[in-house]
Order: C-alpha cells, then structure tokens, then sequence
C-alpha cells in the first residue's frame, strides 16, 4: 500500500472539504450562530440541546475546538490546552451575560482559528504554556459568542447550556486529541502529513470567516 498516495488522496479530499465549507459560510454566515433559530431557550432541555448544537453547527467554533484538540497531541502535558480552552469559553459566556463586552470578538475568533491552523502545519511552535495561554484568550472570545445565543434566558436553560457547550467541547476536543496521538504514536519532534492537512483545511476554513467578518466591517450591509 502506497502510503504516499493515500495521505495524498485525504489532503485533497480535506482540501475540496475546505472549499465546500468556504463557500456555505459566505453563502449564510450567521445562521450557524443560532441553534434554537434565533429563540432563547426556555426549558432545561432547550437549553441543553442548543449548548450541545451551538460549537457543532458554528463551524468556526467546531474547527478550533477541532484544532486545538489535534495541536494538544503534538505537546507533552497537551490536554491541558483543550481543557483551558473549554473551562475559559466558561468564564467568556459569563461574562457576555454579565454585560462585559470584549473588543472585535468577531475578528479574534477566526483569528484563533487561522492561528492554530497554522500551528498544526509547521513543525516549530510555542510551548505548552505559551498555548495553554492562546487557548484560554481565545476561550473567552469563543465563550463570549457562544453568550449570544443565551442572552436573556431564565436561570435552568441557562445552565443547562452551559453543561451541554461544555460537554460537546470536551469530548470533540478529547477526541481529536486521541486521534491525534494515534496519528503521531508518540513522536513529538514531526508533524505528521495527516496533520498538516488538517491544519490546512483548518486555515483555510480561519481565512474565510476572517475575511468575511472583516469585510461586513469595512462594508457593513444596510438596515432595513
């Protein structure tokens, strides 16, 4: 079997992945934003439910929650940085709640992604600590876009979101992790061709929603 054939096989299947998903976040970018449709969810189900869809269906959020989980196998002690990440993307929805706004949210959260995208494609990174540091800031930027879709919901939904967000961002973190570490099987000193892929789509998908978010910026579309 031709390994060399299949890794490149998978980076242009991952690469055509990344163009489709390109273009349904230009096609409608704030739809993946809003489980419930729009509505705040009133009932401890609802509210699950929707924290549990919430970093699924916002592709943003799944590829960095993807990302950090695959760059966390490439460092020893590396489940600390998905874990800061998830205890952090806590604290940001807190204090969206609160009515603590942070500063262009909408431009540092695909920034994460295209940052740690990047991570995972070259063989040169920070430390662990210098990471667990990047995830937790991006943490409370993800976090606090996550607050959006709660804003205004009675104490049970609220909480039960946050159990459901928290969740699905562990086991999807927790999962790529492993998938990671079964990818390197214990050598830290290479990025592997598969993981390089990944970080490409991964960039790729960053790219896109930082230059759409930057553009509704520059360009913002009329009212009404």
């Amino acid at each position: 079997m031709n390994l060399s054939k299949i890794f490149s096989s998978i980076q242009s299947r991952a690469l055509a992945i990344a163009f489709g998903f390109s273009f349904l976040v230009f096609a409608n970018p704030a739809s993946a934003h809003h489980p419930m449709g729009g509505r705040v969810p009133s009932n401890f189900f609802e509210g699950f439910m929707s924290g549990l869809a919430h970093p699924v269906i916002g592709l943003d959020h799944l590829a960095f929650i993807v990302a950090v989980g695959l760059f966390a196998a490439l460092k020893p002690q590396g489940f600390l940085i998905p874990l800061s990440f998830v205890l952090s993307a806590m604290l940001g929805t807190g204090l969206h709640l609160m009515g603590v706004n942070l500063p262009v949210v909408e431009l540092v959260v695909p920034g994460s992604i295209l940052l740690f995208g990047i991570f995972l494609t070259t063989k040169t990174s920070p430390n662990a600590l210098v990471m667990i540091a990047l995830s937790t800031v991006s943490g409370l930027f993800h976090g606090h876009a996550y607050g959006e879709a709660i804003f205004g919901a009675q104490t049970t939904a609220l909480v039960s979101y946050l159990v459901g967000f928290t969740l699905i961002q562990l086991v999807i973190s927790g999962s790529a992790f492993l998938v990671g570490q079964k990818v390197l099987k214990g050598d830290f000193s290479q990025v592997s061709p598969s993981l390089k892929s990944a970080g490409l789509v991964i960039c790729g998908i960053g790219a896109t929603f930082l230059a759409s978010n930057l553009s509704s910026l520059i360009f913002p579309m009329p009212k009404g």
